[in-house]
C-alpha cells in the first residue's frame, strides 16, 4: 500500500526538489501515514569532500527526558572522534534535528570502514554518505518531515520519495524507507511490493561481503543493483537483469549520482505513472501526486509490464 514517487529534471537543469518532492509526497499521504522518507540529490561535492547523513538515536528515544539527551552529545562526540581517527575532516555540520546530523567531510580513505566504524558507536545509524546523495527519513507525513528537515529550497537534478505504512516491521526511523545502498556512495531505491526471494537473495550478496542494514527487501534492491554496477554493468542493465533474478510483485524507483531509473516487473500489480516532457520527468504510484507539481493539464501513462527505463539529469 506505500507510496512511492520519483523526479528528474533535464538537461542540467535544477529545481527547488525539497518543495516538489514534499507536494508529490504528500499527495500519497493516505497510502503510508507511518513515515516520509526522501533521497534528495543535490549539487555533487568535487574531490574527497562528501556529505554524511547519520542518527544517534530514534525520535520517539528524545520522549525519554535528559538522560538520552545527554547520550546524544556523548555519540555525536564519539562519532566526530572516530571520523578523525580515520583521517577525516569534518568541513560543516548541521544539526537537522535532536538526534540527527548532516555533515560535509574530506575523507580519502576506504567508505566501507568508516561506515562501519561510525556505526559501531551505540545508536548510530548512517542514512547516506555519498558526493550528491542525501537521505532524509523520519516519522510522519511530508508536511511534518520537511518542515523538520528544512527540506523547503533544497536545489537539485532529481529525488526519489517514499511514504510508508508499516506492515511487517516497527515504526522507526531505521524502518523508513528510501534505502542507501551501503557502502556504495549515491545509489538509493525505494520500492513497493514484495520479494519472494529475499532471504536467497540476501545471504547470496551477505556472501559477497556485503552487509544489510534492515529484513526490508528495499534495502536488498538498492545493494543487489549496486553491486552489479561494481561489477562494470550499466544501471539499465543491472535494472533489466532484476526483473528476471527477483521474484515476487514490485515497482520501483532508483537513483544515482545522475540517473532516475524505473522498474516494473512482468506481473505489473503495483502501480506506478509516469509524465515525460523534454525538461522533466516524474513518476508516482498515483496520478494525484503528479498532478500536485503542475499547475496546467497534463499527459500520463502507466508504463508495461516488466518495463525498464532510465533518464539521465544531464
Amino acid at each position: 500500500m506505500c507510496g512511492i514517487a520519483g523526479l528528474i529534471h533535464r538537461h542540467g537543469k535544477t529545481g527547488d526538489i525539497g518543495t516538489e518532492m514534499t507536494a508529490m509526497l504528500q499527495s500519497l499521504k493516505h497510502r503510508g501515514p507511518d513515515s516520509t522518507g526522501y533521497a534528495l540529490y543535490g549539487k555533487p561535492l568535487k574531490g574527497n569532500e562528501l556529505m554524511l547523513r547519520f542518527k544517534v538515536a530514534e525520535q520517539d528515544e528524545m520522549l525519554k527526558g535528559f538522560k538520552i539527551h545527554d547520550q546524544v552529545k556523548e555519540r555525536r562526540n564519539e562519532v566526530d572522534k572516530r571520523i578523525k581517527e580515520l583521517g577525516g575532516r569534518i568541513l560543516e555540520t548541521t544539526d537537522a534535528t535532536e538526534y540527527a546530523f548532516r555533515y560535509r567531510i574530506d575523507y580519502a580513505g576506504d567508505r566501507r570502514k568508516l561506515a562501519d566504524f561510525i556505526e559501531d558507536v551505540e545508536g548510530a545509524e548512517i542514512l547516506s554518505m555519498g558526493h550528491g546523495l542525501e537521505l532524509v527519513k523520519d516519522l510522519g507525513d511530508a508536511a511534518r518531515v520537511a518542515e523538520q528537515y528544512h527540506l523547503k529550497g533544497f536545489t537539485g537534478t532529481h529525488a526519489l520519495g517514499h511514504t510508508r505504512m508499516a506492515t511487517e516491521s516497527d515504526v522507526d526511523i531505521r524502518s523508513a524507507h528510501p534505502y542507501w545502498a551501503y557502502p556504495f556512495a549515491d545509489v538509493s531505491v525505494v520500492h513497493n511490493g514484495q520479494l519472494t526471494n529475499y532471504w536467497n537473495g540476501r545471504r547470496a550478496l551477505e556472501r559477497r561481503g556485503h552487509r544489510f542494514m534492515s529484513n526490508c527487501d528495499s534495502e536488498l534492491i538498492a545493494v543487489y543493483l549496486a553491486d552489479k554496477m561494481q561489477q562494470g554493468a550499466e544501471l539499465k542493465d543491472a535494472m533489466t537483469d532484476s526483473i528476471d533474478e527477483l521474484d515476487g510483485v514490485f515497482t520501483y524507483l532508483v537513483a544515482t549520482s545522475d540517473s532516475l531509473g524505473m522498474a516494473k516487473d512482468v506481473m505489473a500489480a503495483k502501480p506506478m505513472v509516469l509524465y515525460e516532457s523534454e525538461k522533466f520527468i516524474c513518476l508516482a504510484s498515483e496520478e494525484v501526486a503528479i498532478r500536485s507539481v503542475f499547475p496546467h493539464e497534463i499527459d500520463t501513462f502507466d508504463p508495461y509490464e516488466g518495463e525498464v527505463r532510465v533518464w539521465k539529469s544531464a
